[in-house]
């Protein structure tokens, strides 16, 4: 059973959000601001668009991108932590909005590592249901901005949608494994119900994330007999620059091999990785193995690995 990505998809709203109009409603210089975070700014929605609108948006992107028509999709995956609660979620929409009158489609319900958790679903379901389109969206500032904010949380988060068409049909990239894990002990470190604010405890999820993200990389690299070195790419959720950095660091290669938009995008939660793998594979050719890694809520954490074909 073989599955392959055959390209992504992205949409990010117009208006730009700076550590200096943030700042200034938390208290904050913009350099203090950069300096916790790596985050110069990031994109916010208008009140009146939804989860899904920014999900369909980006799911136009991918299906334009690679060329496939809505009617060929077999499956869709909706991934957000930032959805309005109740049912029916953002998928159904997302799906009858492409045109799709009895399409599959079903919600992932998690933050930051929803759209690799969909990802790997959907490589085991690709034999099956044919094209999978998995889409991370997220309203990040909705749920900062449900009750009064938090210097802490308040400077991170931004709106965004990405999206990937994976299939059993040949690709540019083949999905060769992915390792994906779970652990509820620490769900209270990161949580939000809509009925109080976010709440993080900042330093248990950066201790977290800093061990289980390289972690599950090197868990999936020694499966696969990959050296670390050798990944052309590392693909990652985008919590912010110093989490990167110290991944990187951790799994001995250059910075640099980590990609990173966070500056201009800020913490996009379930969307970030898949914004970032659509900037990234609009620049760089389908050489060499790349790592998808996300961590988040939960809390669920993983790795996926893909090789150019």
């Amino acid at each position: 059973m073989r599955a392959f990505l055959h390209g992504f998809g992205m949409h990010v709203p117009e208006r730009v959000v700076t550590n200096a109009e943030i700042g200034a409603r938390v208290d904050r210089t913009p350099e203090k601001i950069e300096g916790a975070s790596g985050i110069r700014e990031r994109r916010w929605a208008v009140a009146e668009t939804s989860v899904a609108d920014l999900a369909l948006a980006a799911a136009q992107d991918c299906l334009t991108r690679t060329g496939v028509a809505a009617s060929a999709l077999g499956l869709i995956i909706v991934a957000s932590g930032s959805a309005r609660p109740g049912f029916p979620g953002p998928a159904a929409e997302v799906a009858v909005r492409l045109g799709l009158e009895s399409t599959p489609a079903f919600d992932l319900p998690m933050a930051s590592a929803g759209s690799l958790f969909g990802m790997a679903m959907a490589a085991q379901m690709a034999a099956h249901f044919g094209d999978v389109l998995v889409i991370g969206a997220e309203k990040m500032s909705a749920v900062i901005e449900a009750g009064a904010l938090d210097p802490n949380t308040a400077i991170l988060f931004g709106d965004g949608a990405g999206a990937v068409l994976i299939s059993a049909r040949s690709g540019p990239w083949e999905i060769l494994d992915s390792v994906l894990h779970s652990d509820g002990q620490y769900r209270d470190a990161l949580t939000f119900d809509w009925s109080a604010p976010l709440r993080m405890d900042g330093l248990s999820v950066i201790l977290q994330a800093a061990r289980k993200l390289p972690s599950s990389i090197e868990e999936l690299l020694t499966r696969q007999k990959v050296a670390a070195a050798d990944v052309a790419q590392f693909l990652l959720h985008q919590a912010n620059q110093n989490l990167l950095v110290r991944v990187a660091k951790s799994l001995g290669v250059p910075a640099e091999r980590v990609y990173s938009n966070v500056a201009r995008y800020g913490n996009t939660s379930s969307a970030s990785m898949l914004i970032a793998a659509a900037e990234w594979s609009q620049t760089n050719p389908a050489t060499g193995p790349i790592v998808f890694s996300a961590f988040g809520a939960g809390f669920h954490w993983g790795a996926l690995l893909a090789r150019s074909v």
